[in-house]
């Protein structure tokens, strides 16, 4: 186009000329114009309107932090397929060689990485996807599988990870894709598409299974940003000088953003929400509560602007929460546990505040890093270049 304005200014009849070429081609000469972006599949995207009033907005959701458009590469999907979907194994030994197989199909995993990771479910007793003998899903993969594809659901893949199913961080106010230095999961883990997650797992074995795969258990900021879609710094997210973690939290809490991966009003129906406690379930235990989950990503419109899914029902999920900068995991640190989002039965039973940057209390600092249960799970994040 820039050189049809150089003729354009010089020689007029050179554009004539050039305005026939186009008639004869079949095509017209035309103004350049302006087209609205569209956000990742399944995320509602904001309309601008050129020269509108500063007052005038319409968009699909208010105030929604909208990730620049995927730029030329992002083109490719991710599988859509998921190998065994129908299986439904009787022991909790066959349910994770069923899983590995599917991670190493999917992920790309090699021998090495699925024996670190095999090495790491057999630390724990219960480590899996809920206890075969009790666990009742409300939804199966195959029927996951069919929703998403009648939603027309596609991820896109991001280069920039070097991983499937991950996305990069970055604050799009400020920054683009390309200068992302942080990667997070689309699914908890074990990261695919219509696979249930995996739960009775502590903090540390979420770190070690993060670990087998080159990635890390995210900070409680990296979770946040991927769920609001928009990372801030650090700095902006911790209250470094308060005296504890409760006062951290306490400060955090107070000036934060309040708005949930799908927009700025709570709508439980949106997520992983409905399913129900099994009915010896009181407290906790393998043999009372039932794992009784949705296959990840079976709600496509439970998703950040980012393509982050189930951030809100289905598996709460582990975390790190950095009490000084040196614990950051982009640091090689560790803070201390850290709790967040919802779980399945949420629509039922609302425990908690469960928005994308609200933090809770440090429950079970009696175990350490060595808590599990029937609705946790985790998600894993890994730094980039």
């Amino acid at each position: 186009m820039s050189s049809v304005s150089v003729r354009r200014r010089s020689v007029g009849l050179s554009l004539l000329g050039l305005g026939l070429v186009f008639v004869a081609c079949g095509q017209e000469p035309r103004e350049e114009t302006t087209t609205t972006p569209v956000a990742p599949s399944g995320t509602p995207a904001a309309v601008e309107v050129p020269n509108a009033p500063a007052t005038v907005a319409l968009t699909a959701e208010p105030a929604a932090p909208v990730a620049p458009a995927p730029s030329a590469h992002a083109t490719e999907y991710e599988t859509e397929e998921l190998p065994e979907a129908d299986l439904m194994p009787g022991t909790l030994a066959e349910q994770r060689a069923a899983m590995f197989r599917r991670m190493k199909a999917v992920l790309l995993l090699d021998d090495a990485q699925i024996a670190a990771l095999e090495a790491v479910f057999a630390k724990g007793k219960h480590t899996g996807q809920g206890n075969p003998e009790i666990v009742k899903h409300p939804m199966t993969r195959a029927e996951c599988l069919a929703k998403r594809r009648e939603a027309n659901v596609h991820d896109d893949k991001h280069p920039k990870c070097n991983a499937p199913n991950m996305v990069p961080l970055f604050d799009p106010a400020t920054e683009s894709e390309e200068q992302a230095k942080t990667c997070i999961d689309r699914y908890e883990f074990p990261n695919i598409a219509c696979e249930y997650p995996v739960t009775w797992v502590t903090t540390n074995q979420a770190q070690e299974m993060c670990k087998a795969e080159g990635k890390r258990l995210c900070d409680a900021h990296e979770w946040e940003g991927g769920c609001a879609g928009a990372l801030h710094a650090p700095d902006q997210e911790y209250a470094w000088g308060a005296p504890d973690r409760d006062g951290m939290r306490g400060r955090h809490n107070l000036k934060r953003e309040i708005r949930w991966a799908y927009g700025t009003e709570k709508d439980h129906e949106k997520c992983a929400t409905a399913s129900s406690k099994s009915k010896s379930c009181e407290s906790s235990g393998w043999k009372k509560c039932g794992s009784n989950t949705y296959p990840a990503g079976s709600f496509p419109e439970c998703r950040s602007s980012f393509g982050v899914y189930d951030q809100h029902g289905n598996a709460a999920e582990h975390m790190a929460l950095p009490l000084k900068p040196e614990e950051l995991g982009s640091n090689d640190g560790f803070g201390v546990p850290e709790m967040k989002g919802s779980w399945f039965i949420f629509s039922k039973y609302e425990a908690h505040t469960d928005d994308c940057r609200w933090r809770a209390p440090s429950w079970h600092d009696n175990e350490g890093r060595n808590h599990a249960n029937y609705h946790l799970g985790f998600r894993c994040c890994k730094d980039v270049e």
